[in-house]
């Protein structure tokens, strides 16, 4: 008989446990012929790298399998848009709810001086995350998204590009396929063959990967608090503590809720069985690193697959709400440290900034750091401000990251559950309508 594995979220919260102990004991130091804690982090990270190099292509034929399976309607493209600003109006809402509320950045007001000068060592960290494609300007975003062609976003692993050409690609095999039978269309039947075989391969390689993915985590976690120690997140015990408690009520509360109330799946089916999905997330810090086994918790939830791929794979660049809530949030806290007061006009333009910033940083690593300059600097903050305000929240941003990809995880499995629900009242009235 075969023994019962542990579920992957309990191997992974084991990695954490280990890997937050060897990095306090064994700290930045050698301490086995010659082996550091940093070591243990390149290895982990090797893992994280090659989860994304296969998701990308992942999303190509996971698309275009789905086009050959089902008719994909730009009505379900419609009801994908609508939920995800539902999702993400609601993200912004308690995000600012809360700042405005609790103030917490006026407690830092005394000490921003000292946080300054004990942090400065980590403005490189922040400086290393500088993307020059990061912008603000939809018409930029929308150039890098138009590749030169068609191997650079694969070899890119840009998302939205991949995602552009396979429903591009998708759309015009569903067109071929509901053609067959007429004089000039090639039988397509051997390439649906190749992408659903592709697409199972792609699916079973990521599956071995993820396996690897708590020794990943135990080698990146005993790097960082080797690195940095336990310390220093006292100091901002605050700022985390006030992110991590939006990132909470809108990942554990209101998506649970939602996928009670308009999706009919009840919290303990949503929190339960995506599990292992949430903590690949967290873990790996890329919802899209945990992908497939977002699509394989959502099959076991009950959702289809086709509705599951379009808000997965599909949907990736819309579901960013972690890093929306974060960004304003973060915004707003470093505003009230610094001591500017920001009206509804400036708080309604960093939620605006965050929006497109996401969009225009999707399956970059660290992108809640990245574009968090520009969006203070949107709101009206001034440059020097902006520079001196990244190495504050730095230390802790490893944390924070990992919360937000765990959210867009969350976000992601959401919005396939009311689109399948959806979907499933629109099938059912039809069906009504025929019958009378």
């Amino acid at each position: 008989m075969k023994a019962k594995r542990w579920p992957l979220s309990i191997r992974v919260l084991i990695g954490v446990a280990l890997g937050a102990l060897l990095g306090v004991v064994g700290g930045d130091e050698a301490y086995l012929w010659g082996l550091r804690n940093d070591h243990l982090g390149q290895l982990g990270m090797l893992v994280i790298r090659l989860l994304k190099a296969l998701a990308v292509p992942l999303i190509l034929f996971a698309i275009l399998d789905a086009f050959a399976r089902t008719h994909i309607s730009a009505r379900s493209g419609g009801r994908l848009v609508t939920i995800c600003l539902i999702n993400v109006s609601v993200a912004c809402t308690i995000g600012l709810l809360l700042m405005n509320a609790i103030e917490p950045g006026l407690a830092w007001q005394d000490r921003i001086g000292q946080l300054t000068a004990q942090l400065s060592g980590n403005s490189a960290l922040a400086s290393s995350n500088a993307v020059p494609a990061a912008t603000l300007n939809p018409l930029k975003n929308l150039g890098a998204y138009i590749p030169q062609s068609l191997i650079e976003p694969l070899a890119g692993n840009n998302v939205i590009s991949v995602v552009l050409l396979a429903l591009l690609f998708g759309a015009a095999l569903r067109w071929l396929k509901d053609r067959q039978g007429e004089s000039d269309i090639a039988d397509i039947r051997p390439l649906e063959g190749f992408v659903s075989s592709a697409y199972q391969i792609l699916a079973k390689v990521l599956s071995w990967v993820v396996e690897a993915v708590p020794f990943a985590v135990f080698g990146l976690v005993a790097q960082v608090v080797g690195k940095t120690g336990l310390e220093i997140f006292a100091d901002l015990g605050g700022f985390l503590g006030v992110i991590s408690l939006g990132l909470a009520l809108h990942g554990l509360i209101y998506y649970p809720l939602a996928a009670w109330l308009a999706g009919g799946k009840p919290p303990h089916i949503y929190l339960k069985q995506g599990a292992d999905a949430i903590m690949t997330g967290l873990s790996a810090n890329s919802s899209l690193a945990a992908m497939p086994v977002t699509l394989r918790c959502l099959r076991t939830i009950g959702v289809s697959d086709s509705s599951a791929r379009i808000a997965v794979c599909a949907g990736t660049n819309l579901n960013n709400d972690g890093i929306t809530l974060y960004e304003a949030m973060a915004a707003l806290f470093l505003a009230q440290a610094l001591g500017y007061g920001l009206g509804a006009g400036q708080q309604a333009i960093i939620v605006l900034s965050a929006l497109m910033a996401a969009i225009g940083v999707a399956g970059i690593p660290e992108a809640g750091l990245i574009i968090l300059p520009l969006v203070l600097s949107a709101s009206g903050l001034p440059e020097t401000i902006v520079a001196a305000a990244i190495p504050l929240i730095a230390p802790v941003d490893w944390i924070l990251a990992r919360l937000r990809s765990g959210v867009n995880v969350l976000a992601d499995m959401l919005v396939a559950i009311l689109l399948d629900a959806w979907e499933g009242r629109g099938s059912d009235r039809e069906k009504k309508r025929s019958r009378g």
